[in-house]
């Protein structure tokens, strides 16, 4: 079994290797995630810029319902501020959990079960990836390392974007600059 992780995880960092597209790349790791654990979907939240909401940035095997659900403010969320102190963390059942800030929402999209690792960039938590199983369970330790692993090559991905983007922006605004100081 720890072998399908190890396949996993390759093709996980496929897919990050595969574009810049950030949203394209997200999906596909939060896909290949709940497809690897055998469970009915995945998210990636990020934070935003005042680190006080969690922002839906990829999401499998959820309804649009669900991701409306309302925002996920990091302060009501006992669940989710444990994860961005830098805890994998496991609900066997989110619904009767009170850490988990839509126990309802939850249980009308028939998630039981919940695994969450941070997403760590740089030494800073920038988010989390999450799965959800249809039904109650354990997440095992190699479950638990494996979505460690996902979190961390799924930052990575995150950070490159970022960076490629950035980059872009700077040499459009050297062009640009380039090109006034001809134009004078």
């Amino acid at each position: 079994m720890a072998q399908d992780y190890f396949r996993a995880l390759r093709d996980v960092a496929l897919v990050v290797n595969s574009s810049l597209e950030l949203k394209d790349v997200l999906h596909k790791i939060t896909e290949q995630t709940a497809a690897t654990m055998g469970c009915k979907a995945s998210t990636i939240r990020l934070l935003d810029s005042t680190g006080r909401f969690l922002l839906p940035s990829a999401a499998f095997g959820l309804s649009a319902t669900y991701m409306r659900k309302g925002p996920v403010e990091v302060k009501r969320s006992g669940m989710d501020s444990e994860v961005l102190s830098g805890k994998t963390i496991h609900l066997k059942d989110a619904a009767a959990d009170g850490r988990f800030q839509y126990p309802d929402s939850a249980k009308a999209e028939g998630l039981v079960s919940v695994l969450s690792a941070p997403l760590t960039a740089g030494g800073k938590v920038i988010g989390l990836i999450r799965v959800y199983s249809a039904t109650e369970r354990e997440f095992s330790a190699d479950e638990e390392t494996f979505m460690q692993a996902a979190a961390a090559v799924s930052a990575l991905a995150i950070e490159n974007a970022r960076l490629h983007e950035a980059l872009r922006n700077n040499y459009e605004l050297l062009a640009k600059h380039a090109y006034s100081v001809y134009e004078d």
